[in-house]
């Protein structure tokens, strides 16, 4: 009789255990756990990019201040020596693509950039 019933709670107990995985398995496999699952690991990938862009930003910023360093960039110029004015941009002439026709008193412009 001992028998029996253990067999019987072992049958009914991987029963319960058998029907408790395949439900958990189906609500995991649902259109709305499938869909929060998937914003979830976006945005955890979206995390990871963010770590990484930090990661190269610090590492540029580490290695230019290196290069900076090994070319003399950082030095401050002598104070005697002042620096040059900037430049200044002269005034825009004619363009050479453009002519003009005279036509009695209207005159026309052809310029192949212009829109039409």
């Amino acid at each position: 009789m001992f028998r029996r019933t253990f067999w019987f709670t072992a049958g009914a107990a991987a029963g319960v255990w058998a029907t408790t995985k395949v439900n958990r398995k189906i609500q995991q496999l649902t259109p709305e756990s499938l869909a929060a699952q998937a914003a979830n690991k976006a945005v955890e990938a979206g995390h990871r990019l963010k770590d990484f862009a930090l990661d190269v930003r610090a590492g540029m910023v580490q290695r230019e201040a290196e290069l900076g360093e090994a070319l003399g960039l950082d030095a401050q110029p002598p104070a005697d020596r002042e620096l040059p004015e900037p430049r200044r941009r002269a005034a825009l002439g004619p363009t050479p693509h453009k002519t003009t026709t005279t036509f009695s008193s209207r005159t026309i412009s052809y310029n192949r950039n212009e829109d039409h």
